[in-house]
């Protein structure tokens, strides 16, 4: 299928399927019974998470939300959801009340989340669960490195949205229910490429989008030969070849009062 210039690009983000699924997998683990009513999984992207989400809660209605096109056509051939729903999150309100909003490495493309997190707790069903699951690499070389390059060679780059300690989500959810919050860093093994340093690959299909999207061929090609740059002095091969990428990620549950 084409994918629009300004749409996601499913293949290159499905390139590193399963280590973008574990975290995903392990903040289901964390989320307990449910009362009635459907599962939404915000930000569903291609629906990696989708047939966890329908094997776990089976005879649930499952719904896949994503405002990209792109990826909710490879969501949908999964099977794994009733309905899927082109839409903003910023936007979004559910029609019903979940018992679950499953967000997997979505919310932090959005701003505000101290406003965002508690309005979707309020849309839960009484004692459902808000569960999400962010990176928290802005700090990290990987992040830090993109955005020094577009300021050397185009004098800005695109603000990053704030994921914040696992710490400010709890307090700032705790008046609306009993809170869990951690943080993982998994430790990502990368192996070597034809062309580009293998951690210039696993962020080129999500943190360069915003920075790459109103540049041409020749500004995209200076760009990621800079990048690939530096990111070989950050992140050198091992002995054997593959690169150890670290990556952190922000976790909470909220279980509503």
């Amino acid at each position: 299928m084409a994918v629009p210039s300004d749409d996601w690009n499913p293949g290159a983000y499905g390139r590193f399927r399963g280590l973008r699924l574990r975290p995903a997998l392990d903040l289901l683990a964390q989320v307990g019974d449910l009362p009635p009513g459907p599962v939404v999984d915000l930000g569903c992207g291609t629906g990696a998470a989708g047939p966890a989400l329908a094997a776990r809660f089976a005879g649930r209605t499952v719904l896949g939300l994503d405002a990209s096109p792109a990826m909710l056509a490879e969501a949908g051939a999964t099977g794994a959801y009733v309905r899927l729903v082109e839409a903003d999150i910023a936007d979004w309100r559910p029609q019903d009340p979940p018992a679950l909003i499953f967000s997997n490495a979505a919310l932090h493309w959005l701003g505000d989340h101290d406003r965002l997190m508690p309005r979707l707790a309020g849309a839960l069903a009484p004692g459902g669960v808000l569960a999400v699951q962010m990176p928290g690499q802005g700090d990290a070389p990987s992040h830090r490195l993109a955005r020094e390059v577009a300021a050397r060679l185009w004098g800005a780059a695109p603000a990053a949205v704030r994921v914040e300690d696992p710490a400010w989500y709890a307090r700032r959810l705790a008046p609306l229910g009993a809170v869990e919050a951690w943080e993982t860093t998994y430790l990502q093994p990368l192996s070597p490429a034809a062309e580009g340093h293998p951690v210039r690959l696993f962020t080129q299909s999500t943190l360069l989008r915003p920075i790459l999207a109103e540049r041409d061929a020749a500004e995209t090609a200076a760009f990621l030969r800079a990048y690939d740059a530096a990111l070989a002095d950050a992140y050198p091969p091992e002995p054997d070849g593959p690169v150890l990428f670290p990556f952190r990620r922000v976790f909470f549950t909220l279980r509503r009062a």
